[in-house]
């Protein structure tokens, strides 16, 4: 059932017309800082992949992909959940390097989503990915790209700010790193969410770390599947929503497994089926490249930059009754 927050006394501080242009500028400043900051070159991009090769994201394991049958292949696609293990089967066909690395414009259906202000069944985002050394593999290496991603997305805010100065959105640079054992710790009686938003309320923007294994409780912060990212070596780089009064994910993103870390993961998550897969074979026999990578939420960055209380306020999708009513009562422009 979906879920909408009114911000009391919100409006937004641009018009539709100007909102259009201004997503415009957010994602042309974004991508030249990304690039600059991570060593990355633009690539072309699957909307959907065989069903049968391990390429799909496979999130939390219960969302069902769209999938459709194509009547000269005699096969079936699935629209991607994202493209965390096809970048890095690209970097190994393209002929990249150490040091060099990958991004596409994902779109995606994702058709068991909760609506709320921040979800959709729409997602848009940057996903990149980039080879890195054996020697990388390491927290001091994630942390230094994390703060890379935080300095482009600042970068951008200060542009954005200059253009349309009536907008208000105040980042904070300094990334405060914290495991989800550690908000467990914290904060036992408290829900993952609720963790979250009081860690970021003091902390304004934070990289949680080490997602989809289970903590000392018991439970999981948050699902993660367990053939892309390194349970370890992994995160969600968070913000501070003003707006909505509450934490902000922006990326979720890791160093990627190798084939000790996915062995390992495959038997927790009782999946150890998928080694026969095409993708997970590769990986197994050192055919692959080692990598980092995550996915930036496009439309997640503009709502942000843009102190929008909606996502449907910067991005086109479809939307329930009650939220159609409810946004349109408390003057929300949803596209």
């Amino acid at each position: 059932m979906s879920k909408l927050t009114i911000p009391s006394g919100y409006t937004s501080s641009l018009s539709a017309y100007e909102t259009q242009t201004a997503i415009g500028l957010i994602k042309r400043s974004f991508e030249i800082n990304l690039c600059q900051s991570l060593n990355l070159k633009r690539a072309s991009a699957p909307l959907f992949v065989d069903n049968g090769r391990g390429l799909n994201d496979d999130l939390n394991g219960y969302e069902r992909p769209v999938s459709f049958d194509i009547k000269e292949t005699g096969g079936t696609a699935e629209v991607v959940h994202s493209l965390a293990k096809w970048k890095r089967m690209a970097l190994k066909e393209y002929g990249f390097h150490i040091g060099e690395g990958i991004y596409t414009d994902m779109n995606a259906i994702r058709r068991d989503e909760e609506l709320d202000n921040l979800h959709s069944c729409y997602v848009d985002q940057w996903d990149w990915e980039r080879i890195i050394t054996k020697g990388d593999r390491n927290l001091d290496f994630l942390k230094s790209i994390v703060v890379k991603i935080v300095d482009a997305v600042c970068d951008t805010s200060e542009i954005v700010s200059k253009v349309y100065p009536n907008v208000r959105c105040r980042l904070s640079r300094d990334v405060s790193f914290v495991t989800t054992q550690e908000l467990e710790d914290m904060y036992p009686d408290k829900t993952p969410k609720e963790r979250e938003n009081e860690y970021l309320k003091e902390h304004r923007t934070a990289f949680i770390m080490q997602i989809g294994d289970k903590l000392k409780s018991g439970e999981k912060h948050d699902g993660r599947a367990p053939d892309y990212d390194d349970w370890s070596l992994n995160g969600d780089i968070m913000m501070w929503n003003e707006t909505l009064g509450c934490a902000f994910e922006l990326s979720s993103m890791g160093i990627r497994v190798d084939a000790d870390s996915l062995r390992s993961q495959l038997k927790k998550a009782e999946c150890e089926w998928r080694s026969g897969l095409e993708f997970h074979k590769l990986l197994l026999n050192g055919e692959l490249p080692l990598t980092i990578g995550g996915g930036i939420g496009q439309s997640r960055l503009c709502m942000l930059l843009l102190g929008k209380a909606h996502i449907g306020e910067v991005q086109v999708s479809v939307w329930d009754k009650d939220t159609i009513e409810g946004c349109e009562k408390a003057g929300i422009k949803l596209l």
